[in-house]
């Protein structure tokens, strides 16, 4: 736990407390909304076996010598505990309007856990159930354009009763009559614009919305992790999410203090490593490489492979793919990696263990980064990827870089980011810092209410304390 004595005595109307209920560990910040600084820290275990909750007043205990009516402050919260949002998008072409929706449901922060194209059949439902996701994102078409494909999959998915809800977010032409097609088969829907309403012209914000919506109104309750009705009450999105949001400010800054431009963040997960990027193009740059699914400017990838405990055998897997390692040094890695798998609450018990996780860490970067920028082909379509060049700042963020040392931390993101023969366009001049606090999160909690306080917070530690 951290402090800030000199904060001790601001009064209870300036102080909210910002929760991420984690899948593994339950993150608490005790903010000042007037000065945009944090007062105290603490984490504690995700008591998902239990109650989420129990780990939430375990975090809250922690805090209370410093801030002793913790109990009294509003709360925001967002959470990945219990697996987080699982999103199954079904789609009309998968080179097109499938891979927005795919697009769009990351940039909602979800896991995306299935992608389905074309007509669905009772077969092709049986499949996403088995993925048990918690929404489905229906789209199809764009404005004006084919309808049949979407209709069509909305009578299957009314007639298979499924008992999860649909977000329709395609052809608005005939969204109404879509939306009368699910709620007559008694399925939970909502609606929105469509995701790509032409052709190269991708619009994620009203989806992104009303998944948030959602996660809010079924996913957290349907998840079962609280007996007590304050969780629902507390969480405002999907951690990543909140995480965007956080990023999408530090970039834009607030009314009164302007961001710092073009930003990316690599959050190295135990299950999952995220690439975050806010890019500004270059006019003639985005005239001509206009795509079919036009490039997010704004946006998260996950790799599902990349995680330094459940998956840290994947990260030394992909690191002979992409030749960052060779055969010996993944068999001196592997037997570590599996060591993290069996058991993903490990800690390091020495500076050599520890040494192993900021290998794994900086591997796992590493290849997100490629994968998040680079050129590459889906379906029919090539992508030209991210122009990540004019980058200002790169923020590392994940346990692994929150618990090793500034300096370690520091150079494991730096060497991500050179990576001079990974086929993307790297940052030229990016300053590089570590996320130590924990503030991205809390700040994307906050942007709406406290807009000014929540940049400030970014200010504070991302750019003044974990710059010295």
């Amino acid at each position: 736990m951290i402090c800030s004595p000199t904060l001790k005595a601001r009064l209870p109307s300036m102080r909210v407390v910002c929760v991420d209920f984690g899948s593994t560990f339950t993150k608490l910040l005790v903010v000042d909304t007037e000065q945009g600084a944090v007062i105290a820290t603490s984490s504690s275990a995700t008591t998902i076996e239990s109650d989420v909750m129990d780990g939430f007043d375990n975090a809250k205990l922690l805090v209370a010598e410093v801030v002793p009516d913790v109990d009294n402050l509003p709360v925001h919260a967002c959470s990945s505990a219990g697996g987080g949002l699982r999103l199954a998008v079904v789609g009309y072409e998968r080179a097109i309007t499938a891979e927005a929706g795919f697009r769009v449901g990351l940039s909602a922060g979800a896991k995306v856990v299935h992608v389905a194209s074309g007509t669905a059949t009772t077969e092709s439902v049986a499949e996403l159930i088995e993925q048990v996701p918690d929404v489905v994102l229906l789209v199809g078409g764009t404005d004006g354009g084919n309808s049949e494909v979407l209709l069509a999959n909305a009578r299957v998915l009314a007639s298979a009763g499924i008992d999860v809800p649909v977000v329709v977010a395609g052809n608005a032409d005939v969204r109404d009559q879509v939306v009368h097609i699910l709620r007559r088969g008694k399925v939970v829907t909502y609606s929105c614009a469509n995701v790509l309403p032409r052709i190269g012209v991708l619009d994620p914000v009203p989806a992104r919305t009303t998944i948030r919506e959602v996660f809010i109104d079924h996913v957290i309750g349907g998840k079962h992790l609280s007996s007590r009705t304050d969780l629902r009450t507390f969480v405002q999105a999907a951690t990543p999410d909140a995480m965007l949001t956080g990023v999408e400010l530090l970039a834009d800054g607030s009314d009164d203090a302007a961001g710092v431009g073009d930003v990316v963040v690599v959050d190295v997960g135990g299950a999952t490593t995220d690439v975050y990027s806010v890019i500004t193009p270059d006019a003639e740059q985005e005239h001509l490489e206009r795509e079919a699914v036009s490039t997010l400017w704004r946006s998260r990838t996950v790799e599902g492979d990349l995680g330094v405990r459940w998956n840290a055998v994947g990260i030394v897997d992909a690191g002979v793919q992409e030749r960052l390692i060779d055969a010996d040094e993944a068999a001196r890695l592997t037997p570590h990696a599996s060591q993290r798998v069996a058991d993903p609450g490990y800690l390091p018990k020495d500076e050599i263990e520890a040494g192993i996780d900021r290998n794994l860490a900086e591997l796992a970067a590493t290849v997100a980064l490629r994968r998040h920028a680079r050129p590459h082909e889906s379906g029919r379509v090539r992508y030209s990827g991210k122009d990540l060049r004019q980058v200002a700042l790169v923020v590392g963020s994940g346990g692994v870089l929150r618990h090793s040392s500034a300096p370690s931390s520091g150079e494991v993101m730096t060497r991500a980011v050179a990576d001079p023969p990974g086929g993307w366009r790297n940052p030229e001049r990016a300053r590089v810092v570590v996320d130590s606090t924990y503030v991205l999160a809390a700040a994307g909690l906050l942007a709406t209410a406290h807009r000014a306080a929540a940049f400030r917070l970014l200010q504070r530690q991302l750019l003044v304390d974990a710059g010295s």
